[in-house]
């Protein structure tokens, strides 16, 4: 088959296999983002809060009738699926209608006040991924509205994995490794969740596609790439756009002063970072040549990032950071605001890296593949450094939000990107590897014996 068939059969066979759980993937942010979606598609606070209620206690159901089949104890007891969607369903219209009544700041914006007025204005702010459920919900309902548009989201993370690493001429069977590794790391898991994370994964990658465009000399293409990422990333999560835009242009800062030095160190030009051939034949990504227009592109590309996102924000007046550290340390403004909030939370960021640390020694997994990702990045020099800045935007997303209750590792997630690249590229040495042919002696004429 083409490679082109075989990325949509991986992709389709990721697809068939999230059947197994179309509804209980929600989280409690995932309400707000559904109910977001359906008054943008038309409908009146109470019908969006009746449908997305019915859906989340749907999922709930379902995941104790699950979990009754194989208790030890209750696997020959009734159904509780009837009783927990019923007792779910009021006691959470109970709460949205409280509030409906109140009106005033509880009713504005969008999104139905599942929460108090300042949390939900962190959700009002998003509209990127509301936006992208609006004809998937129209469509087909929230149920499987919002099961397609997950699935299509994380199956396109994917494909954009795989059109990554054949930019940079990595062979096809490694790029289908990549899509792989997307699909079956927890990368896969928390896109398919109705939450923003699927969105920020497939445009971050996006806006990498563009970096590796760039550095194979398709400037305009791929800066335009990068510029659109970033740009959708606003609408999505803004602190996204700024984390990517700042480590981005970080990036084309080391690419371009390491091959400046180089340039000047060599009187004939020099190789520059990641210089020589590729493999595949040709230029290798941000090889032999100075510093030039495609990195400053990404230069200009990521500072304009961060400007814009800095500029819009103020002038939209979205939650500013000293609100989203009240709202970490407050549990959700479900307690006084602290007196001294960067304090605390410089001492609360201290304490999340020790514990988190020590957890990973306890299962090394995600730091020996982060190390087996960064080892294999180093095989594109210049890439690899603008990997490395895509992937450090989990860091960064991490650092912003040390909560280790947070499930699933969900904030850190886009550092999983880094070995979902990188080991395909640790492993091409394997795949180019030369076959050794056996020796044979000279040919004989036909018809001619000893």
């Amino acid at each position: 088959m083409r490679p082109r068939t075989w990325v949509l059969v991986l992709a389709a066979v990721f697809a068939l296999l999230q059947l197994a759980d179309v509804t209980g993937r929600d989280t409690p942010d995932s309400k707000n983002y559904v109910s977001y979606a359906l008054t943008l598609a038309g409908a009146g606070k109470g019908e969006a809060a009746t449908e997305t209620v019915d859906w989340v206690c749907a999922g709930k159901a379902s995941a104790a009738e699950r979990a009754r089949r194989v208790d030890v104890l209750r696997f020959r007891a009734p159904s509780p699926a009837g009783r927990v969607f019923a007792a779910c369903r009021a006691g959470e219209l109970r709460r949205v209608e409280r509030r409906l009544r109140a009106g005033g700041a509880q009713t504005d914006g969008h999104v139905v006040p599942f929460v108090a007025p300042r949390l939900r204005r962190i959700f009002e702010v998003r509209p990127g991924y509301p936006v992208f459920l609006v004809p998937f919900v129209t469509a087909f309902g929230v149920t499987w509205g919002v099961w397609l548009a997950s699935v299509l989201v994380a199956g396109a993370g994917g494909v954009l994995v795989f059109l990554v690493l054949r930019t940079v001429s990595v062979p096809v069977p490694l790029a289908l490794t990549g899509q792989v590794l997307y699909y079956v790391l927890p990368v896969g898991t928390t896109a398919m969740r109705p939450m923003t994370e699927g969105l920020m994964l497939a445009l971050t990658l996006t806006a990498l596609w563009g970096c590796a465009l760039v550095l194979t000399g398709r400037v305009k293409a791929g800066a335009a790439s990068a510029a659109g990422a970033l740009l959708a990333l606003f609408a999505v999560k803004h602190s996204q756009a700024l984390f990517l835009g700042a480590c981005l242009a970080g990036a084309a800062a080391v690419v371009a002063l390491w091959r400046r030095r180089r340039h000047a160190w060599s009187p004939g030009g020099g190789r520059s970072l990641g210089g020589g051939r590729s493999p595949g034949g040709g230029r290798s990504p941000g090889g032999g040549r100075s510093p030039g227009r495609g990195v400053a592109a990404i230069a200009v590309v990521g500072c304009g990032a961060v400007a814009g996102t800095l500029l819009l924000a103020r002038l939209l007046r979205y939650p500013s950071e000293a609100e989203s550290v009240q709202d970490l340390l407050t549990g959700h403004y479900t307690h006084p605001d602290r007196a001294h909030p960067w304090q605390e939370f410089l001492h609360l960021e201290f304490d999340f890296w020790v514990e988190w640390l020590r957890r990973q020694l306890t299962e090394p997994l995600f730091p020996a593949l982060l190390a087996a990702g960064a080892w294999g990045a180093r095989r594109r020099p210049a890439f690899g450094v603008f990997l490395l800045a895509a992937a450090g935007t989990g860091i960064l997303t991490q650092a912003a939000h040390p909560d280790i209750t947070v499930f699933g590792a969900r904030m850190i997630v886009l550092a999983w990107l880094l070995p979902v690249v990188g080991v395909p590229l640790l492993l091409e040495p394997l795949v180019r590897r030369p076959v050794p042919v056996p020796v044979q002696g000279p040919a004989r004429p036909v018809g001619v014996t000893r």
